[in-house]
């Protein structure tokens, strides 16, 4: 372990007994020492410029090398931004990746490739194919998010697959994933994020489900300035929770308090509390009281304003580090000597560790500010020259902002060739490093799967559309035990829809399984199961629930293969209906709302549920995620159900020409399709010709640019949407005009035919008047074709 060298001349020289022991807590501390010398320094590069922001993780050292002695092989952590102890203990940060995380190195950050500020950890899961990698022979860390509490949803989902692993009790099912459903999720959280409703829903969850999770809660009394007084009742989490602690018959979970400074009292407690979790499934409970944070909460403030003197003298006393130091002098475990020799070397091991990283991020700085001084003197620049040579350590942005500067003043930035060749380059690295892995570039990806049509004879036969959902799941359960299905109402009743119905008593509540009103969890759970290698279908009963979920959505798993730098993915399904019905709770199409917020999600909307089947086919063989959007109309109308119901894919990202057309293009999407229909129909009496376009998939957004050529045929646009104004209609106009520069072609000022500004109210007439129809579509084109092609009308 790269840590340990500076002192293994000290561990050789051990020998007794207890030398093990012994070696075990001198490297403990080692690590302590370390681990606060990093926060010491990091705090110094943030406040003399040389990093943006600091979350440091002093304080918490002591429990967290106690907590890394229970962690084994297999095991995963959902952690929390001040974790940099334990990933020090169990080898998976040294101090060079500590700080070029902080200086956002993205050539030598190994956890995020410099998109995440410091202490956001995580380990590859799969390799740059997209093969998984054997994740019972590494510690695994899930990439970190700054959203308070946002780790515990996640964390249920990946205790969750221990558990669904050892159910099965199949090794070929879990080779590689898990060795007989032994893994432990470790997760950590501060005391003040435990008032995050995530974190009540995510222990009552666990505590119903018995998920082998074990939750660290570090108490150092505060929530950045708030005392805990304002925070939690009775003072005290663990108290507070006190409900939840399992009993001899019944489920819950397991207590487990200790104190932060207690360092042979925090192993042994880890000790006992993860081998029952691991053991029995019982999720844990560590509550770590008496925590100290000896610089505050970040580098954006001092604590010394809003806590006491007598605090800050108590926290001067209760340091875990100064208490574990007195312990080990006081078992003799070393001499007072050879503790301040440790210490002394820590600090110069961090700071010339630290040196090595600031000197591997600003080197190529330096070679790009001698490379762009020549290029500014050559082309006669020599102002700028000038001021770049006073600039002692540029930034990457700092030397493109000045070449820049330099080409637009020029007036004529073609004249100078090799700037702009220089700023081309810069720009190409910049997107390789900045804007992939937002979504998949393996051969896995979402948009590289091949589409296979849809097959029809004579003798396929016609269906309601949920009875086709219902045949489609039925099929893909018998053939792939990765897949499970979880949600409100989704397993004895077979989801509210039926299209699920019967299939828990075919194949077992392990699979297919109810959840409580929980969405959050419930996208988490979706999260951490396909992180480890299993194919959940997790329901969010209507469009409309879906806000309580936005959050894990969003932060979670829309970024989690950005910021994991590619090496993290989690091909969860998220299923839910939507558009029309009625009423303002059932009937939303918010979809403007999740376009701008889940980019990283495929965001499938089909017509019909044939089509929603195919959409399933593609997601299950992709490594993206998606949500898929169903009509919450269609259900009862009747389908054909293609002979290739299994196999077949539609194409995501792609387009369909549903009806062909020479005088205006109509795109549209879901339940609208059938009101473009309708209204089509209508409109053949007037001859005018219309091009219907089905989107089928939001995110991505027609590869092919269909939309944009059908334009330049038609040149009239048309979009036909049931969303709010300006919602996915302006994203729609967006891609079409500027993306796939399409504005060329109008010949006249595009519409969009969207609801009203109000939610739909509830009753047939109130939903008539709010949400398009197709009365409305023919009016508008009526007046569009009479006003540009008045020739149309002439008798």
């Amino acid at each position: 372990m790269i840590l340990l060298k500076p002192i293994q001349d000290i561990l050789d020289s051990i020998s007794g007994e207890f030398s093990n022991y012994k070696k075990e807590v001198i490297q403990d501390f080692w690590i302590c020492l370390v681990s606060r010398e990093c926060s010491l320094l990091g705090r110094k590069e943030v406040l003399t410029g040389k990093a943006k922001f600091g979350i440091l993780g002093d304080g918490k050292e002591v429990p967290q090398v106690a907590m890394a002695r229970a962690f084994q092989k297999g095991d995963f952590r959902s952690g929390y931004y001040r974790d940099q102890t334990f990933m020090m203990a169990i080898g998976l940060c040294t101090v060079q990746d500590y700080f070029a995380q902080l200086y956002a190195d993205p050539h030598h950050d190994p956890f995020s490739k410099g998109r995440q500020m410091n202490a956001h950890f995580s380990s590859p899961l799969n390799d740059q194919f997209g093969y998984p990698l054997d994740h019972t022979g590494h510690y695994n860390v899930s990439a970190d998010i700054s959203s308070t509490a946002g780790q515990m949803a996640r964390a249920l989902g990946l205790a969750l697959a221990s558990k669904y692993y050892r159910k099965m009790d199949d090794p070929i099912l879990s080779s590689g994933f898990s060795k007989d459903g032994n893994e432990v999720c470790f997760c950590t959280i501060g005391d003040a994020s435990t008032s995050e409703g995530i974190f009540w829903e995510t222990m009552n969850a666990a505590a119903v489900m018995q998920a082998p999770l074990a939750v660290s809660v570090w108490d150092d009394g505060y929530g950045i300035s708030v005392p805990i007084e304002l925070q939690t009742v009775k003072q005290n989490i663990s108290i507070a929770l006190s409900g939840f602690e399992k009993s001899d018959n019944s489920n819950g979970i397991k207590i487990c308090r200790g104190a932060a400074w207690n360092y042979p009292e925090l192993v042994n407690l880890y000790k006992d509390g993860i081998e029952e979790c691991r053991q029995n499934h019982i999720p844990v409970l560590f509550h770590i009281r008496e925590v100290t944070q000896p610089q505050g909460h970040s580098t954006s403030g001092s604590h010394e304003r809003y806590k006491s003197k007598e605090r800050l003298k108590w926290e001067a006393e209760f340091d875990c580090i100064l208490k574990m130091e007195h312990w080990i002098y006081s078992s003799n475990i070393l001499t007072k000597e050879q503790g301040e020799q440790l210490k002394e070397l820590s600090k110069s091991f961090v700071r010339a560790e630290k040196n090595i990283a600031w000197s591997n991020f600003i080197a190529p700085n330096l070679q790009l500010k001698n490379e762009v001084i020549e290029l500014l003197t050559t082309a006669n620049c020599l102002e700028a020259a000038k001021q770049l040579q006073i600039i002692k350590e540029p930034s990457v942005h700092e030397l493109v902002e000045l070449v820049r500067q330099c080409s637009i003043a020029s007036h004529y930035p073609e004249s100078i060739p090799s700037l702009n060749a220089w700023l081309r380059n810069q720009y190409e690295i910049a997107h390789d490093i900045y804007h992939t892995d937002v979504y998949s570039e393996t051969k896995y990806a979402a948009i590289s799967v091949e589409e296979v049509p849809a097959e029809y004879s004579e003798n396929s036969p016609e269906i309601n559309g949920y009875q086709i959902l219902n045949q489609f799941f039925d099929l893909k359960f018998e053939n792939d035990k990765r897949f499970l299905a979880f949600g409100e109402d989704v397993g004895k009743i077979g989801d509210v829809n039926q299209g699920f119905a019967g299939l828990q008593e075919k194949y077992g509540e392990t699979r297919i399984f109810d959840c409580g009103i929980r969405e959050w969890t419930i996208v988490g759970q979706a999260i951490g199961t396909a992180m480890r290698g299993l194919r959940p279908i997790a329901e969010i009963q209507y469009l409309d629930y879906i806000v309580y979920a936005l959050s894990p959505l969003m932060d979670d798993l829309a970024t989690l293969r950005y910021r994991s730098g590619g090496k993290q993915s989690a091909p969860a399904i998220i299923r839910t209906r939507g558009h029309r019905l009625e009423g303002i709770w059932h009937s939303g199409s918010p979809i403007g709302m999740l376009l701008h917020s889940l980019r990283g999600i495929c965001i499938c909307v089909p017509r019909n549920m044939t089509q929603a089947a195919g959409m399933y086919n593609a997601l299950l063989k992709s490594d993206d995620p998606g949500l898929v959007i169903e009509c919450l109309n269609g259900y009862r109308l009747k389908e054909t159900v293609p002979d290739n119901l299994e196999a077949f894919t539609v194409a995501l990202g792609k387009v369909e020409i549903l009806e062909a057309g020479s005088d205006l293009t109509l795109v549209s999407y879901g339940s609208c399709i059938r009101i473009a229909q309708h209204a089509i129909e209508t409109l053949k009496q007037f001859n005018i010709s219309i091009e219907l376009i089905d989107v089928q998939c939001l995110l991505p957004f027609d590869i092919d640019h269909e939309i944009g050529k059908s334009i330049e045929k038609t040149n009239k646009l048309v979009i036909l949407d049931e969303d709010v104004p300006g919602g996915a209609s302006a994203f729609i106009l967006q891609q079409a005009l500027e993306a796939q520069a399409a504005y060329n072609f109008l010949d006249c000022p595009p519409r969009t035919i969207t609801a009203k500004n109000n939610r739909p109210p509830y009753g047939s007439v109130g939903d008539y008047f709010t949400k398009p129809n197709s009365e409305d579509v023919v009016e508008v084109i009526l007046e569009i074709m009479k006003s540009y092609d008045p020739s149309k009308f002439r008798s």
